[in-house]
């Protein structure tokens, strides 16, 4: 099974000065969830080469096995410092694709041509579409087959505007998920802040924060095992 993974080449946090990027717990989680069960992973973002990190999620109390593990992982490091551009990836290569969050997506990933094609190309040749905390974000202009919104009717999760006030940048975002997804017509809902969440509607699989990134793999593993049945 081979399953593409996208990540930001996003690293500015709006105007605030600040950095942000991809969440590695989102990322590091869920890659070793897929390749402990012998998926083949492609790593891929917009502008290819090593995608940023977002600060934040390198400190001490973001640390979690997943990350401990990343941080001695010098393989999978230099795999990360070379992703693929998206602009050469093609669904048909794949079986699922897979979006970790952090910040990042919001600006570049929500508005990406090529990225929005791809999840519309997974979808509508059934395969698995998987996103966790902000990267549900990178639906926003995704539609279905039938042109609607993807999200309008589905069960979705994201990270929720509590978390977003919690972390102080409900006025620094593009936009708050939660409330773009109920615009646009996405059945969503949310457990408690910073627990594990994780939605599945058919092919459509959203976490709601970093917490929610191991079971949204593990779902999707799940998925691809009754999909390739």
């Amino acid at each position: 099974m081979k399953v593409l993974i996208v990540l930001t080449s996003h690293s500015d946090l709006g105007n605030t000065g600040e950095k942000t990027g991809f969440w590695i717990e989102e990322f590091a989680a869920p890659y070793y969830v897929m390749a402990d069960a012998g998926v083949e992973l492609t790593i891929a973002s917009p502008k290819g080469g090593q995608p940023p990190i977002d600060p934040k999620s390198e400190a001490p109390d973001s640390q979690t096995p997943a990350t401990k593990r990343f941080n001695i992982d010098q393989d999978l490091k230099d795999k990360l410092a070379h992703t693929v551009k998206l602009s050469g990836i093609t669904q048909a290569d794949y079986d699922a694709v897979f979006y970790p969050g952090g910040h990042g997506p919001l600006w570049d990933l929500a508005n990406d041509e090529k990225s929005i094609s791809l999840i519309e190309d997974f979808y509508k040749n059934n395969k698995p579409v998987a996103f966790v905390c902000h990267a549900p974000g990178a639906l926003i202009k995704v539609k279905a087959p039938n042109g609607d919104p993807l999200v309008k009717g589905k069960a979705v999760t994201g990270f929720s505007n509590t978390e977003e006030k919690a972390v102080g940048l409900t006025d620094v975002v593009p936009f708050l998920l939660e409330d773009e997804l109920k615009k646009l017509g996405g059945n969503y809902s949310k457990g408690s802040d910073w627990g594990s969440f994780v939605k599945k509607d058919g092919l459509l699989i959203t976490g709601q924060n970093p917490g929610s990134s191991e079971d949204v793999a593990k779902l999707l593993l799940k998925t691809l095992m009754e999909t390739n049945d």
